[in-house]
């Protein structure tokens, strides 16, 4: 069964190795995605971090504002 994290990582490590942390997961056999914290998230979003091509679609398919 396939699930996957959304996690917070240094775009210079690899994803397998390293990350700051967990902030969701998604489930693409049930389409399951949901985001732990989403005041954490917006202010990772106003400082430093950018989405991932792939979390930013499942994101707008989820009607989830950020």
């Amino acid at each position: 069964m396939s699930f996957f994290r959304v996690v917070l990582t240094d775009h210079t490590r690899a994803v397998k190795h390293w990350y700051k942390e967990v902030l969701g997961f998604y489930n693409p056999l049930s389409k399951e995605f949901k985001l732990k914290d989403l005041d954490k998230i917006k202010w990772y979003l106003s400082n430093w971090v950018q989405l991932s091509p792939r979390v930013e679609k499942l994101v707008k398919l989820n009607n989830i504002s950020l």
